[in-house]
């Protein structure tokens, strides 16, 4: 196979909840591909802002990553700062680690600390003021809900406990975990970690000669950097084409005279204006990746049929318009097609927001697109993943499906793949079908059956049976037409 990133390096990251909206019961692991299905309002979308909201408050769902936050790192010294936050590092300790991180061939762990060290970190970490109003912060303003009570499932007019479990394992040893426990009156949150935590991942230390060069030192430990979160919502299109009334709206809202005009303005969730905030204050040369580049040229030429331009305009905010091939003048998002303006966030942000392992969220990426053109976007998603990029989405599309189950067969082929890499691997894949008032289950891989949820299965049954109980009735009516016209 080509050299690409191996996907199997991230630690495993498992969510289950109960009570959680329509969401009776859930024990999903994000594969660097996750794909939910299902009926709607069965909870897809909630699941989905779930995760954007627990990556968001605990930074890049992570083991090694847990303790990090976005650094400006020069030397070890500061490093180890930055990972014990508020423990003073004597010249000793330092020397002892630097010492055991030349000899140790495996991830930095929490037991490599001494009991003293071990005993303050857990119960930093087990404090749940550390963590517990952030998360009640962003459930509420992701969800647009004054409580996080009004999350909670209701059975038989009765609103049961909501439990949310986040649990991170890396090398099948558990790391930490993180449990919440919501009802009615009060939000409780419990940590733990394990003795096996990885403090440092395995790899990121070399010599002692990368303390003499800060950029090949900054390399080294990239892996110790913030995970972006990225949500792109079933309502895109509509905002693309109309992101500029929406926000010189918000503009005239935000003046006195509009407060007292607007005394009662209706809020946004979370995800829809982290989303507008990204397309209103757009810059596709603030963040490149040659690879996200790339997969935004394929995506531009194997499925848009034409370019996505960026523009700035009088008012100062971005213009978007696109270029078809073969045509020399520029068409405004509000005048291309659903397909246009539902694929251009993603173009956007590939070409200047999303880095390798980000994580992407994307509900229904087949939205207004035909079926070949959704078959096209699953080879897209593919390649995210080939890319690094931890991918997410929501779908109703069997073509779509069929593609993702295609690829999979592609990557157990081996050798006999070809480039542009976009084959998939079956435990980087996982399906889970939601359904409403029951637990959401796993859809395996079948080699023969590829990806087929049962209802889409009930579905064409039931489409086909009633196919020919209509021609059989329709036959049946002209043959007795004919007999009686004769």
């Amino acid at each position: 196979m080509s050299d690409v990133k191996n996907t199997q390096q991230h630690p495993k990251v498992e969510i289950a909840v109960k009570n959680f909206g329509p969401i009776t019961e859930a024990n999903i692991d994000l594969r660097p591909l996750t794909v939910f299905i299902g009926p709607s309002n069965t909870g897809k979308t909630y699941f989905s802002t779930l995760v954007y909201v627990l990556q968001g408050v605990f930074n890049g769902l992570s083991g090694s990553d847990f303790l990090q936050s976005p650094f400006n790192l020069r030397n070890l010294r500061t490093l180890l700062d930055e990972i014990f936050i508020d423990f003073t590092i004597s010249d000793r300790e330092i020397q002892d680690l630097l010492k055991k991180l030349e000899t140790i061939e495996r991830p930095f762990k929490l037991s490599d600390l001494s009991e003293e060290r071990q005993k303050r970190l857990r119960s930093m970490i087990q404090n749940i003021d550390f963590f517990g109003n952030e998360l009640q912060n962003e459930l509420k303003n992701c969800f647009n809900l004054n409580s996080v009570s009004r999350l909670m499932h209701l059975t038989k007019e009765q609103r049961n406990k909501i439990t949310i479990l986040l649990k991170v394992s890396e090398e099948n040893q558990e790391c930490w975990s993180i449990k919440v426990r919501a009802s009615e009156s009060e939000v409780r949150l419990d940590t733990s970690t394990h003795e096996d935590m990885a403090l440092l991942p395995k790899g990121w230390w070399a010599s002692a000669d990368l303390l003499n060069d800060d950029r090949v030192f900054i390399n080294r430990i990239g892996g110790l950097t913030r995970k972006n979160r990225y949500y792109l919502p079933a309502a895109r299109s509509g905002i693309m084409q109309s992101h500029r009334i929406i926000a010189s709206s918000l503009v005239a809202r935000s003046t006195q005279v509009g407060v007292e005009q607007f005394a009662e303005i209706p809020t946004l969730s979370g995800i829809i204006a982290d989303f507008m905030q990204k397309i209103i204050l757009y810059d596709d040369k603030k963040s490149q990746n040659s690879e996200m580049i790339h997969l935004a040229e394929t995506l531009e030429t194997e499925v848009l049929a034409g370019q996505v331009h960026v523009k700035p305009s009088a008012s100062g905010y971005p213009d978007f318009s696109y270029l078809p091939q073969g045509i020399a003048e520029e068409i405004s998002l509000s005048q291309s097609s659903s397909m246009v303006s539902e694929l251009a966030p993603l173009v956007l942000f590939l070409r200047g927001l999303v880095q390798p392992d980000d994580i992407l969220i994307i509900e229904e990426p087949e939205a207004h697109l035909h079926p070949g053109a959704q078959a096209d976007m699953a080879v897209i998603l593919a390649r995210l993943v080939r890319a690094g990029v931890k991918v997410i989405i929501t779908t109703h599309s069997d073509w779509l499906l069929q593609e993702i189950g295609n690829l999979v067969l592609e990557g157990l082929l081996e050798d006999e793949t070809n480039e542009p890499a976009s084959w998939l691997l079956p435990e980087e894949v996982g399906i889970w079908h939601f359904q409403k008032d029951k637990p959401v289950k796993e859809i395996p891989f079948k080699p023969r059956e590829g990806i087929s949820p049962e209802d889409y299965e009930d579905v064409a049954e039931g489409l086909y049976n009633r196919s020919v109980n209509l021609q059989q009735r329709y036959e049946k009516k002209e043959g007795k037409n004919e007999r009686e016209s004769a």
